[in-house]
């Protein structure tokens, strides 16, 4: 195994537990039937030029849609970017169809983006680049199914106030919230509760626009192995328009915090799982601290363990100079991790709100992340992970790093976020090569967001219907308008 040549700059390394996510494009479902179409006309009375009706077997049409050249995309960490041939907002899917008929025309790639949260170059492209911003109304609550009917385009963050408004929320989120609703799914994104799925498990229904320009209804009903694909998508299969979400009653939640170690968490985490509904914790390297984060239903009033001088002060801007500092003197690094989790994890701490409030939270740190999901009863590898740290290699040149728990379902998400003070970049490809040989070694499957070293031979032995969904992509889309280079090496 390659020696880890530790960044010098890295916090916790988190572990996450959640549910199955078999249920949604994890088995990466097979052909597509072409039933249930509908085929011009705005899905949802989208607002802006309608323009002409733009089908499979047009060679020419009248462009009305307005694209901007010379607009640089990059991600919200800085991490990566690119410079779009022509970028687009469109309004309506008659817009969008318009930049795939000219795509096709001039034979473009096309990408979609919504909140850019991806740290990786899943999203970037050289040619036609989709923001869907500008399509994120709620376009239907059915109260009497506890569903929602949104625009791709909308944020979260924006959805939240209104499912507030109807008294629903989302059963399970992750720790952002500015990110799109096609996009969130999209990427198989997940939080954490073993008795939950990933987000796109909550998906009923969704409306594709394919590369040809037909708009192609999707459930377990309706087109059934492409929703089972589109569920997470990747960004490969064509236009995510609309979403339909499973709600349930609003709720809040209690969160508490304490600190434990490594070793009792490892050896109980069967009665932590049982403990709390949404529990995941939080490992500081070069030392056993671990931070314990349960979260459960609540009737208590909303209140808040929150200090500026604690959260911003010393847990932001003391650490991001210590951290920088640490580039330096890179044997600061496990006296950081230690100094901090005294500081501002050893002891107990609640805070109460509205589920969407606590399940969310400012990620403060741009930051570099892998994160891959292994099975519960591997979370040995942490240990294997932290005798790589310190064997031959010194915990002075490897970085904290937070470790959450995962999932129900599969087993734990590791996250290895390595931040980047005042947006420096820290050596990390030894470091990233080894911990993946250690998660490829125990049958885990890295997060499809997140930077990842995989290919399609890796992909076809992590997931039986890799070549089913692979399937569904040639279909969908057989001059590859969708791919980039991020996918390229996920598929070929």
């Amino acid at each position: 195994m390659p020696g880890l040549r530790a960044p010098s700059a890295c916090l916790t390394f988190p572990v996450i537990l959640r549910g199955d996510e078999s249920r949604a494009g994890a088995w990466l479902s097979a052909t597509a039937p072409a039933s249930r179409l509908y085929n011009g006309g705005t899905v949802g009375g989208g607002q802006g030029s309608p323009g002409p009706h733009v089908g499979s077997d047009l060679d020419f049409v009248l462009f009305q849609v307005h694209g901007h050249k010379g607009v640089k995309f990059q991600n919200w960490a800085k991490t990566y970017g690119c410079c779009p041939e022509m970028y687009y907002q469109p309004t309506s899917v008659e817009e969008i169809r318009e930049v795939l008929a000219l795509a096709r025309q001039q034979n473009k790639r096309v990408k979609v983006v919504g909140g850019g949260h991806s740290p990786s170059d899943i999203a970037c492209t050289d040619g036609f680049m989709i923001h869907m911003g500008k399509m994120n109304r709620v376009l239907k609550v059915d109260m009497e199914k506890k569903q929602v009917t949104v625009e791709a385009g909308i944020l979260l963050a924006d959805l939240h106030p209104q499912l507030d408004k109807h008294g629903l929320a989302l059963s399970n989120l992750g720790a952002v919230s500015d990110v799109t609703a096609g996009g969130v799914i999209g990427s198989g994104t997940h939080n954490t509760g073993i008795k939950h799925g990933i987000l796109a498990t909550q998906v009923v229904e969704l409306t594709l626009l394919t590369p040809d320009g037909t708009v192609l209804v999707c459930s377990e009903s309706s087109n059934a192995e492409v929703f089972q694909a589109a569920r997470v998508h990747l960004g490969c299969l064509g236009v995510i328009l609309t979403v339909t979400l499973q709600c349930v009653p609003q709720f809040h939640l209690q969160e508490t915090t304490f600190p434990s170690t490594l070793k009792e968490v490892l050896d109980n985490l069967d009665s932590h799982l049982k403990k709390s509904e949404y529990f995941r914790f939080l490992w500081f390297p070069h030392s056993e601290n671990v931070s314990v984060i349960y979260q459960d239903h609540t009737n208590k009033p909303p209140s808040s363990s929150a200090n500026w001088f604690w959260d911003y002060a010393i847990g932001f801007y003391l650490l991001e100079f210590l951290l920088w500092i640490s580039t330096f003197v890179p044997g600061l690094v496990g006296w950081i991790n230690r100094f901090f989790f005294w500081l501002l994890f050893n002891g107990k701490k609640e805070n109460c709100n509205l589920s969407h409030k606590i399940f969310t939270y400012e990620c403060r740190f741009k930051q570099h992340v892998q994160d891959w999901a292994i099975p519960r009863c591997r979370l040995i590898a942490i240990r294997v992970l932290q005798a790589e740290l310190s064997a031959g290699h010194g915990p002075d040149k490897v970085p904290n790093d937070r470790v959450g728990p995962c999932r129900a379902g599969t087993g734990p998400h590791l996250l290895l976020p390595l931040p980047r003070p005042y947006g420096k970049d820290v050596p990390r490809l030894d470091y990233w090569l080894a911990y993946e040989t250690i998660m490829k070694k125990v049958g885990g499957r890295p997060h499809w967001a997140k930077a990842h070293n995989c290919t399609r031979k890796d992909f076809e032995k992590m997931y039986p219907a890799f070549r089913k969904f692979c399937a569904i992509r040639e279909k969908l889309d057989p001059t590859g308008m969708f791919l980039n280079a991020y996918l390229e090496k996920v598929f070929y």
